[in-house]
């Protein structure tokens, strides 16, 4: 081990400035045993470093090198395993645990005391030694193979000292003089040993000479302890002076304390008189103005209102311990609290008949506003009662019971007199809707004051396709689902009906804004959750599936709400509670006028939801109008779906040509109307939706009535009406509809050809049948030179075809086929010179292909038809000019 220490030592830590001051030849433990050496080094230069470097064997040759070093300030912990008994196993904690099996316990051991003792030498940093011998904790280094492994060379290290320059030329210059220093080492040291006892001896003497002198310092310190006893002597007969001083002082001192303690406690008193005298003590103007202050005037008021603030302020002073055992503090509390009784008790009485008072004033001005679509602002009388928005507060804060009972009155008050105005306001409203005659009201049902309707919904006829030219004074019935025929109504009064229903919009929608805003202003239901105020009479209230239901009054004493935003909703309910009802009617009566009526009540309700959930998503407002809503979308469902069962249940004529359907006509009727209205809507999507099911409906019965149609051909049927679809869809440029508007030009386009193609085969029919034999032969493998060998189409056949259609035939046959297709088509669309010019293309087509094929199966026959390419042009021309 001495061998291997120094080789290490000199190849690995003197390069580097290191001492090798420990080893230990180890493995790590659990796994193959691959021997390394643990060292504990110290740098030669300070500040010294002390650290522990794990050294292995290369594999390339036989030299050691370094594989890691850790610095001696991050060990936390050693843990030698076991204490008592010889193991070879420890644990050196560094950033993570190492565990190692040393080569014995003796080197084990001496590695973990060398640990140790430069721990304590050099760091000082408390390293925990566990499962470690007190033995090896000691600061004194034993002797044995430990003092040579570890400690000896410490010690060595410590007991060295580097000698200074002065020392080294000293020792130099000695050297110098005496020549055999060097050759003759006993010479020179008994040389200087003779220097030294020259100089001891010297030393000695000058100790002796100075012997008189300690005696005089001997001298010299015995007078000084006499002076000392002196002062103290002094200094004691001080103190005794002192102590009687200190106790007069002490007894001041008392007498002080005293005289602060009664100080403070006269002024803690004085200030909880002042606090009672500032914080309960009521002003005489108060109390007056409390006990018969003018609740009328604007000054009373404003009196009132400070003297209420001031008792409550006095009657909420946070009292401090004690005081409400002080007389005096319980008769001010007796004082405001009758103050509080006999005003809260004023200030109701008078609410109650300023309540009554203004609803006198209010009915006598009702009738100025029946004649007209208006309805009575209650601006005068939210003005007169704001005044007493504060007082208000006051009683809610300090009376519940009257408040709740204020509350109650109002809504009664309320509710009442805003029933009889729009009670009446409605029935304006229908009278200017049906018109004011006794014939219009007995024809919608409007009976005396209620306005409610008693009519019934007559069944629809069926309709039945009369022509083209009856189109205008039926199509409208079709998409129709009221009781009133198409020819009484028009664009007039569809216009008048929207802007009375705009009217009324328009008059509830600051009408209700404005009591809501009141109410949150004067019952003051603004700022924090509060229990609702019980109202006067059990009133029905909407459950969430539309069913009334009546809550007795002690449910309504109990019922809380999570907001004061719904108290002041359940307030505006039972205040407005015929709104929604007299609305369903309104738009019952719109709807049974004119079904088209619910794209004008749709829009309109729609727009005024809107702007309602814009001011406020939880109003009563935005509640309420979003319910009638619901009705409005569901009479538009309807009108759609009515619209749809009429087209199912259209019957054509047998004897007359079929033309454009009524309910394609009607389409473009809903759809005109439809954009009109929906300009810049805010539910677009309902008509967009609508229009989907519309034109689906509308091709699904177009191609019914195509298959039943006996008169007129099912690809006329079918080429005109898509073709009026298609002409309505491009005008109106309805972007949902796209894709049918295209379906319905490739429907069009596809019978237009189809048409035409029918059409052909019969002028030229002989002609036809024989070229489609010739093809038939080439489709069966027939070569095309050799068709003109079979018998039934060789040239003389040919040639008798032929023969059979001269330019005169031909002429007369295209006339009679214009005629025919004359017959077939409506004027209404005016495609006949379209058609006619397309089966002019597609004879031309097949002229070509018959010379084709006379060229290609008949060649250098000679064969040509009886007419040119020029005559019929000039046949088609002729035939459309002289019709």
């Amino acid at each position: 081990m001495t061998a291997i220490k120094h080789a290490l030592q000199r190849d690995i830590f003197t390069p580097n400035d290191e001492r090798l001051l420990g080893i230990v030849n180890v493995c790590k433990a659990g796994k193959k045993k691959k021997n390394c050496f643990l060292c504990a080094t110290v740098t030669t230069e300070r500040p010294v470093q002390v650290k522990v470097v794990k050294v292995k064997k290369s594999d390339k040759g036989d030299f050691y090198k370094r594989q890691l070093t850790w610095e001696l300030r991050d060990l936390t912990e050693v843990d030698a395993k076991d204490a008592s008994k010889e193991n070879p196993e420890f644990d050196l904690h560094f950033e993570k645990v190492y565990r190692w099996v040393a080569s014995s316990t003796a080197e084990k051991n001496s590695f973990i005391s060398c640990i140790w003792k430069l721990n304590q030498r050099y760091l000082r940093k408390k390293v925990e030694f566990v499962n470690v011998s007190s033995q090896l904790l000691e600061e004194s280094v034993p002797s044995g193979e430990s003092q040579s492994v570890a400690g000896g060379d410490e010690d060595a290290l410590d007991d060295y000292q580097e000698l200074s320059t002065r020392e080294e030329q000293d020792i130099e210059g000695m050297m110098e003089m005496c020549e055999y220093a060097i050759s003759n080492a006993e010479a020179f040291a008994e040389k200087l040993s003779r220097e030294l006892q020259v100089l001891d001896g010297a030393n000695i003497q000058s100790i002796m000479a100075s012997e008189k002198q300690v005696n005089i310092l001997m001298q010299l310190l015995d007078e000084a302890l006499s002076e000392v006893d002196t002062i103290e002597g002094k200094l004691s007969s001080y103190e005794e002076m002192l102590q009687s001083v200190k106790e007069q002082m002490d007894q001041i001192s008392q007498s002080n304390r005293l005289i602060q303690i009664s100080s403070t406690n006269n002024g803690k008193l004085l200030d909880e008189i002042q606090f009672l005298v500032n914080y309960m003590d009521l002003s005489k103007g108060h109390i007056r103005a409390l006990q018969e202050g003018d609740l009328m005037s604007p000054k009373g008021i404003e009196a009132c209102i400070n003297a209420s603030e001031a008792l409550l302020q006095c009657m909420n002073v946070a009292l401090r311990p004690g005081h409400e055992k002080l007389m005096a503090v319980t008769q001010q509390q007796l004082l405001f609290a009758e103050l509080r009784d006999t005003f809260a008790r004023r200030l109701t009485n008078h609410l109650n008949n300023v309540f009554v008072h203004q609803g006198h004033d209010q009915s006598s001005t009702l009738s100025q506003h029946t004649a007209e679509l208006t309805l009575p602002k209650h601006s005068p009388l939210h003005r007169d009662l704001l005044r007493y928005a504060k007082l208000m507060e006051w009683l809610k804060n300090t009376h519940r019971e009257k408040y709740e009972g204020l509350s109650r009155t109002y809504v009664d008050y309320m509710s009442r007199l805003y029933e009889r105005e729009i009670k009446d306001f409605f029935e304006v409203a229908k009278i200017k809707m049906a018109g004011t005659t006794k014939e219009a009201k007995g024809k919608f049902g409007l009976h005396g004051s209620s306005g409610k309707l008693t009519g019934s919904t007559s069944s629809l006829n069926k309709l039945t396709v009369q022509g083209s030219n009856s189109r205008r004074s039926q199509s409208s019935s079709l998409l129709d689902m009221g009781n009133m025929s198409a020819s009484d109504l028009d664009v007039a009064d569809r216009t008048k009906f929207d802007k009375i229903f705009e009217q009324v919009l328009s008059e509830l929608e600051p009408l209700c804004l404005a009591e809501q805003d009141f109410i949150s202003k004067f019952f003051k239901l603004q700022q924090h959750p509060a229990v609702i105020p019980p109202l006067a009479q059990p009133e029905t209230e909407e459950l969430d599936g539309g069913t009334p239901s009546r809550l007795p009054p002690q449910a309504e004493h109990r019922h809380s709400l999570s907001s004061e935003k719904d108290l002041v909703r359940l307030m505006m309910n039972k205040i407005f509670q015929s709104i929604e009802t007299e609305l369903n009617s309104l738009i019952a009566l719109g709807d049974k006028i004119d079904s088209f009526n619910s794209l004008y009540m749709l829009v309109k309700m729609s727009h005024h939801v809107w702007t309602a959930e814009n001011v406020d998503p939880a109003s009563y407002l935005s509640t309420t109008l979003g319910n009638v809503l619901v009705t409005v979308k569901r009479n538009f469902d309807k009108c759609i779906s009515g619209q749809i069962r009429q087209m199912e249940e259209v019957k054509i004529s047998k004897k007359s040509k079929v033309g454009i359907l009524l309910f394609v006509n009607g389409f473009e009727d809903f759809a005109e109307l439809a954009e009109t209205i929906f300009r810049n809507a805010e539910r677009r999507g309902d008509l967009d939706k609508a229009y989907v099911k519309l034109i689906r409906a509308v091709f699904m019965n177009v191609e019914k009535v195509a298959n039943e149609s006996q008169k007129t051909p099912r690809d006329v049927v079918m080429m005109e009406n898509f073709h009026h679809i298609f002409s309505t869809l491009s005008r109106l440029k309805i972007s949902c509809l796209d894709a049918e508007r295209r379906e319905a030009k490739h429907k069009y386009t596809d019978h237009l050809q189809s048409y035409v193609i029918n059409s052909l085969g019969q002028p030229l029919e002989k002609l036809n049948h024989f070229f489609e034999g010739v093809e038939a032969r080439v489709a069966q493998g027939v070569r095309e030179e050799e068709v003109s060998y079979q018998l039934a189409f060789n040239k003389q056949e040919l040639r008798k075809v032929i023969k059979e259609y001269p330019g005169k035939e031909v002429k007369k046959g295209l006339d009679n086929l214009y005629k025919k297709v004359d017959k077939h088509l409506c004027e209404e669309e005016n495609l006949l010179q379209v058609v006619w010019h397309s089966m002019q293309d597609e004879f031309i087509r097949q002229y070509k292909h018959f010379e084709d094929l006379i060229g290609r199966c008949y060649p250098g026959s000679g064969i040509t038809m009886e007419f040119t390419i020029q005559d019929m042009l000039e046949y088609f021309s002729s035939i459309a000019q002289s019709h």
